[in-house]
């Protein structure tokens, strides 16, 4: 009986496996290094397990105003996770217009999450990752709100700063949104993270990147928009009510760690990030360097089939281009120990040379 190999074309088969059993798992962007500290130090002591405010508890909106200059508290809404920052988000975008900007390649909600609150998608495509300003303008026509993503999932790639810029003025005369998905902006190899400014400027984040708590769910929206804060915390109220309220209190402490905890892991990724790059590279294969997150998006030349292949044959995770809007394209998250990036590199290679890819 020949064992079955159902079809792997979603995200959803991936989500929650982890490496183990001789699996690989380049997938999902989670990372594997430790969160702070400070964390655990909560948990022997709390007890509060009563509904907490829609908004999100008060000293972690109180922290997070420090890391943002001349904001406040009242200014962020706490999220489970980016996503339901990015799902409210686009509810309440869909108040001022029915159509938004998005990137592509895109991370695979963004597309979902637009047509879940009736918007629709304009693309402006990506340019060995980077923006366009030509492409951009040209597609921003008729659109309530542009999308950006810096650094960048599945690419790894940071904007320009002055085309940062040229998009924050051009977006500001016409009194257009700006989403900027931020998750990644304290991973960045090159340069500090550009932060937008301007009263239509909507900023997601969320403690699962930087402090690696994924699984707690833990993110926030921040805009000196008051409509939005109002309009969403008004959604989430009948969507999910509070944010898990233990997760708060360990996202507050994750807060307190020093500097040195995420320059730490900065360097760690861009140690992995030149080992991947340069075993790909060493393979044949097209792709960026990415300056930040930890991901590298190589060309195949049937995306849909390495995924597959690679997962039943070789046991390897890794994630399909065309989710992201980019068939011909397969991302690997590097969010893994050295000895099984080597692993996955030596599997890889075996895998082309079996399919004449080498």
């Amino acid at each position: 009986m020949p064992i079955k190999r159902p079809p792997i074309n979603s995200p959803s088969f991936f989500i929650g496996k982890g490496d183990g059993n001789d699996l690989i798992s380049f997938g999902s962007g989670q990372p594997d290094l430790p969160p702070p500290n400070q964390i655990f130090k909560i948990l022997p002591k709390f007890k509060d397990f009563k509904y907490g405010l829609i908004q999100g508890q008060l000293r972690l909106r109180e922290e997070l105003a420090k890391q943002y200059p001349r904001s406040n508290p009242n200014q962020f809404l706490i999220t489970n996770g980016a996503s339901e920052a990015i799902t409210l988000v686009f509810r309440f975008l869909a108040n001022k217009g029915k159509r938004v900007l998005l990137p592509r390649p895109y991370y695979y909600s963004y597309p979902h999450n637009a047509k879940y609150a009736n918007l629709d998608v304009n693309y402006y495509d990506l340019v060995n990752g980077k923006i366009d300003l030509d492409n951009f303008k040209k597609n921003m026509v008729g659109c309530c709100a542009v999308m950006i993503n810096s650094p960048s999932n599945p690419t790894g790639s940071i904007q320009e700063i002055p085309v940062l810029r040229e998009i924050e003025k051009i977006t500001q005369e016409q009194g257009m949104y700006i989403v900027s998905d931020e998750v990644y902006k304290d991973l960045i190899y090159e340069r500090e993270n550009y932060f937008f400014k301007g009263s239509h400027v909507i900023t997601i984040n969320s403690f699962s990147k930087t402090f690696a708590m994924c699984g707690l769910r833990v993110g926030y929206l921040y805009s000196t928009d008051q409509e939005v804060l109002d309009t969403c915390i008004t959604y989430k109220t009948h969507l999910s009510m509070n944010t898990n309220i233990l997760g708060q209190e360990m996202a507050y402490a994750a807060l307190k760690a020093p500097k040195s905890y995420t320059q730490k892991q900065v360097a760690i990724w861009k140690k992995r990030r030149n080992l991947i790059y340069q075993g790909l590279v060493d393979l044949g294969l097209d792709l960026q360097k990415p300056e930040g997150a930890f991901y590298v998006f190589p060309k195949f030349e049937n995306s849909s089939r390495v995924v597959n292949d690679l997962f039943y044959d070789y046991r390897m995770i890794t994630y399909d281009g065309t989710w992201f809007g980019s068939p011909g394209r397969v991302r690997f998250s590097y969010a893994l120990d050295v000895s099984k990036i080597k692993e996955g590199l030596r599997r890889l290679e075996a895998y082309m040379k079996k399919r004449g890819l080498r």
